[in-house]
C-alpha cells in the first residue's frame, strides 16, 4: 500500500482552465534552492469489490469488454495526461514509479507492460528506477506474477490483509488464506523485493490471532511489512455500519507485539507503518515522506509539484469515464491549487514526522523554501513535551512522539485567522 494520494470525496468542480508552464514559473514568495526528487504515481481505479473500509477511489468492474475494465482506452488516457503533464517536469529525473489502484492487478501483463513502456518512452527514468505495483492475491493466477516481473515492475505490493479466513471475510477480501499464501510464495519467487500490506485491531481479532498472523507472514521471510491499523474512514461501508474493533490499549499492546516480532525477523521499523530488511526500504513512499515531489496520472490522482518560487497540487478527475474522456482531450486536470506559506510548515512535519529516523534541518529549508524559523516555536513545544529530541542539524520523533504522533503533528498546523486577530 502506498500514501493514499486519490480523491475518495466527491468529483472537484470541472471547468477550470490548464495553466501555461509559465504561470508556474512567475515570480513568488516562496524560494527552493534545487528541486526535490520526483515520483510519478499511476492510479488504476477499478477492483473485483469494494472493500468495506475503503475510501480511496476504487470502483468495482462491470460486465462488458475487457471484463468490465477498458485497459488499452484507460492506457490511451494515462498517456495523453502524462503528454500534457511533461512540461511541469521538463528535464527532471523520474526515480520510483508507484501503480496503485483500485486493483492494478486486474491488468493484464500485457497491458502493464505497454504501460511501463510507454512511461520510459516519455520520461528520463533511472537505469534502476522502482517500479511497484499493487496487487492482490484474488487477482492471483500462476505464472501471472512472473509476467508482471518481465513486463518491468520490480517491486510487488500484495494486499494480503490477512491468512485467517475469519478476518478476510470480516474484510471483505475476495481472496481466502490459501490463496494468499499461494500468491505470496509465487512473489516470492519472481521478485527480490516485495511488499505484504498486513492490517490489525480487526474485529474480533485477539493479540494471539495477530501473532499467529504475523508468523505465518515471516515464514515467507518477506524484505518489507506495511502493518495498518483498521480504521473506520468516513464515507465506507463500515462508517454506516460500524464492526466492533479491539480497544485501543489493546491495539497497542499489538503493535508491541508487530515491533519485536518484525524486529527479531531483522526487520527494523523505519516508518511509522513500514517494516523492512536493509535495503529494501520503499523508495517511493519515503519519498513522500521526505516532502518530495509527485506526479499523479490516473483517475483521481493528486500531484505535488514544487518549482523555484511555489509549490502546487493538482486532483485529476474522479470518476474513470470521465478521466479518460478529459485526459484524451489533454485536460485531466480539475484542481490546480498552490500551497501557502502557512501551509507549507505542517504539510512538511505530517510526512517527516512519520519517519523513525526523522529529518534534517536543511531538508526543510529545501522543500518548503521557509527559513528554520518558521517551525522553531513548534519544535521547542514538541521538544517540551517529549515528542521529539533534536540536534543543530536533526529532528526526530521520541518513541512518545510515534505513539502521540497525531499530537505531534497538530503543533505545526497553521494558527487560525482568529488566533491570529486576537494577538496584541
Amino acid at each position: 500500500m502506498t500514501i493514499p494520494i486519490v480523491s475518495a470525496g466527491a468529483e472537484p468542480q470541472l471547468g477550470q482552465a490548464p495553466k501555461d508552464v509559465q504561470h508556474y514559473m512567475r515570480a513568488g514568495t516562496l524560494g527552493l534552492p534545487a528541486l526535490p526528487p520526483l515520483s510519478l504515481y499511476v492510479h488504476l481505479p477499478w477492483c473485483l469489490k469494494k472493500c468495506p473500509y475503503c475510501d480511496f477511489n476504487s470502483h468495482e468492474q462491470r460486465a462488458g469488454s475487457e471484463g468490465g475494465v477498458p485497459e488499452q482506452r484507460y492506457i490511451d488516457a494515462l498517456m495523453a495526461d502524462l503528454e500534457a503533464s511533461l512540461p511541469l517536469i521538463w528535464g527532471r529525473t523520474v526515480h520510483s514509479v508507484f501503480i496503485g489502484g483500485g486493483t492494478p492487478s486486474l491488468f493484464s501483463p500485457e497491458s502493464i507492460d505497454r504501460l511501463i513502456s510507454g512511461l520510459r518512452a516519455r520520461l528520463r527514468m533511472e537505469p534502476d528506477c522502482e517500479i511497484t505495483m499493487e496487487a492482490n492475491p484474488g487477482t492471483f493466477e500462476k505464472d501471472r506474477f512472473k509476467a508482471f516481473r518481465h513486463a518491468g515492475v520490480t517491486r510487488l505490493s500484495i494486499g494480503v490483509q490477512s491468512f485467517d479466513d475469519r478476518f478476510l471475510s470480516a474484510l471483505g477480501r475476495v481472496h481466502n488464506g490459501e490463496q494468499a499464501r499461494a500468491a505470496v510464495q509465487e512473489a516470492a519467487a519472481s521478485f527480490e523485493t516485495f511488499n505484504l500490506d498486513i492490517m490489525y485491531a480487526l474485529p474480533g481479532q485477539t493479540q494471539a490471532d495477530l501473532v499467529k498472523d504475523l508468523e505465518t507472514a515471516l515464514s515467507f521471510k518477506p524484505p518489507h511489512i506495511s502493518i495498518y491499523h483498521l480504521t473506520i474512514e468516513p464515507n465506507t461501508y463500515f462508517a454506516k455500519f460500524p464492526p466492533v474493533i479491539p480497544e485501543d490499549d489493546a491495539a497497542y499492546d499489538m503493535l508491541d507485539c508487530i515491533t519485536a516480532m518484525t524486529g527479531a525477523h531483522g526487520m527494523q521499523r523505519y516508518e511509522i507503518s513500514a517494516y523492512a530488511r536493509d535495503g529494501h526500504q520503499c523508495f517511493h513512499n519515503t519519498n513522500y515522506w521526505q516532502f518530495g515531489d509527485y506526479l499523479g496520472i490516473g483517475a483521481g490522482a493528486h500531484s505535488k509539484l514544487s518549482f523555484a518560487h511555489r509549490v502546487v497540487r493538482q486532483i485529476r478527475a474522479r470518476e474513470p469515464k470521465l478521466y479518460m474522456d478529459k485526459a484524451l482531450r489533454g485536460n485531466a486536470v480539475t484542481q490546480d491549487t498552490e500551497v501557502t506559506r502557512a501551509d507549507l510548515p505542517f504539510e512538511f512535519m505530517l510526512n517527516a514526522t512519520r519517519l523513525q529516523g526523522g529529518f534534517k534541518l536543511q531538508d526543510f529549508v529545501d522543500r518548503t523554501g521557509l527559513p528554520f524559523t518558521a517551525i522553531e516555536k513548534a519544535l521547542a513545544e514538541a521538544e517540551r513535551k517529549g515528542l521529539i529530541e533534536r540536534s543543530f542539524t536533526h529532528v526526530k520523533p521520541t518513541v512518545r512522539g510515534f505513539d502521540f504522533l497525531n499530537d505531534l503533528q497538530a503543533l505545526f498546523l497553521p494558527e487560525s485567522k482568529d488566533a491570529q486577530d486576537a494577538k496584541p
